[in-house]
């Protein structure tokens, strides 16, 4: 498809945001203020009140990760298969929101693991028709922009509900270092509002986006996809073995003393950098192209890690946080771009699938890894906690090059 003259296809605004962008916006932003007030908690919750070890709480986010990753992959293909985005993506933010409030009763690192699995299933059903609905509802020339319009939505709730998790911290247990479990249940109960709204405002605004397939139905396999694309997804499993869960952050941030209040203000601060960075870093990627944008992103991600391995006070990794926040901005949204830009239109469901797929699969080891690097497993006692970072920094490094070379 050539891109059509600049009168024809105007600059994405917010006066010209077609009406799926702005409904799966709303939806992600309703979604994050109800998962981001617990989930950065959730390592805190299982290390200070269930006892978990930091290669278990590595070993429960790899898992969720895994299992997402697993039907992100067959929940893109389906959704080219059956030609629907919209029911897919529905099905996926319900069984979200229908685990939730089974955290109020989990007691054991175990219960966690499960409900985390099924939240996780949602997330893998919904997340690559979900993008595809937004790729659908655009025009090329103007993709960059709807995805950084849409992970600007998406961080603007994490914002919001981290703020929300951060007054709640502070008047139920003001300077405590260590999360109470009644903190994290009473957080728990008001997530489950933000959650049944996101569900609500997809049902009524989003619009199916039809389409006729001329040929065969797309496939659940790499054959008939161009080899840039391919070695993309090895570039992004490379990448990704070193990206280790941000559960490894919030840990890394209480051993050096910052508590739980100080935590969500960090995370907070990070999400307001990655919110303001992500529309912009998405125009530009359609100006100057992807890669460069990515790069730039990935090289910072490099610089961040190193930090976070040698930082030893509170001040430092609150600067950390914020710079983290330019890596998300400028390399989530435009990375999704990049796919679209890769392949064929009836083969992009299957293609998100395939990436967030090869992201996810990769997390399990990574965050795996990381948990052994710091704390060891068995007689080995682990690096302690600069490790995980310092593994992640050396594989972006490579990663990034071979991004420059695609």
């Amino acid at each position: 498809m050539q891109t059509s003259p600049d009168n024809e296809h105007p600059r994405l605004s917010l006066r010209n945001l077609p009406r799926n962008v702005w409904a799966v916006t709303l939806t992600s932003l309703l979604t994050d203020i109800s998962s981001e007030m617990i989930v950065h908690l959730f390592p805190l919750y299982l290390a200070n009140v269930l006892g978990a070890r930091a290669n278990i709480i590595g070993l429960i986010d790899g898992l969720a990760e895994m299992t997402a990753s697993l039907l992100k992959l067959a929940s893109g293909w389906l959704s080219d298969k059956l030609q629907s985005r919209k029911w897919l993506t529905v099905a996926g933010y319900s069984l979200s929101t229908i685990a939730k409030p089974f955290l109020l009763i989990a007691n054991s690192w175990g219960a966690v693991l499960a409900i985390r699995l099924a939240d996780r299933a949602g997330k893998g059903i919904r997340t690559a028709p979900r993008d595809a609905l937004v790729a659908d509802s655009v025009h090329e020339s103007q993709r960059g922009a709807a995805f950084g319009i849409h992970r600007a939505g998406d961080t603007l709730g994490a914002a919001l509900g981290l703020l929300v998790a951060l007054v709640i911290v502070a008047l139920t247990q003001r300077a405590g270092v260590a999360l109470s479990q009644g903190t994290f249940r009473l957080l728990v109960g008001i997530s489950i509002i933000p959650a049944i709204l996101a569900v609500a405002v997809l049902l009524v605004v989003a619009q199916e986006t039809p389409k006729k397939i001329d040929g065969k139905l797309p496939t659940l396999s790499l054959v008939g996809f161009d080899r840039r694309f391919k070695f993309f997804l090895v570039i992004i499993v490379l990448f990704t073995l070193g990206n280790s869960s941000d559960a490894f952050l919030v840990l890394r941030a209480q051993s050096v003393g910052a508590n739980v209040a100080t935590i969500m203000a960090m995370i907070l601060v990070f999400n307001i950098t990655y919110a303001v960075v992500s529309g912009p870093a998405g125009r530009l990627s359609d100006r100057i192209g992807r890669r460069r944008v990515m790069i730039t992103g990935w090289i910072i991600y490099g610089l961040v890690y190193l930090g976070f391995a040698f930082a030893g006070t509170v001040w430092q990794l609150f600067a950390l946080y914020a710079v983290y926040g330019l890596y998300y901005g400028m390399a989530e949204g435009v990375g999704k771009a990049f796919v679209a830009d890769l392949v064929p239109k009836e083969k992009r469901g299957t293609a998100y699938g395939l990436y967030n797929a090869a992201v996810g699969l990769t997390a399990l080891p990574a965050s795996f890894i990381a948990g052994i690097l710091w704390q060891g497993m068995g007689a080995f006692a682990g690096f302690g906690p600069s490790a995980p970072f310092v593994f992640g920094s050396a594989l972006t490094i490579v990663a990034a090059v071979l991004l420059a070379l695609l």
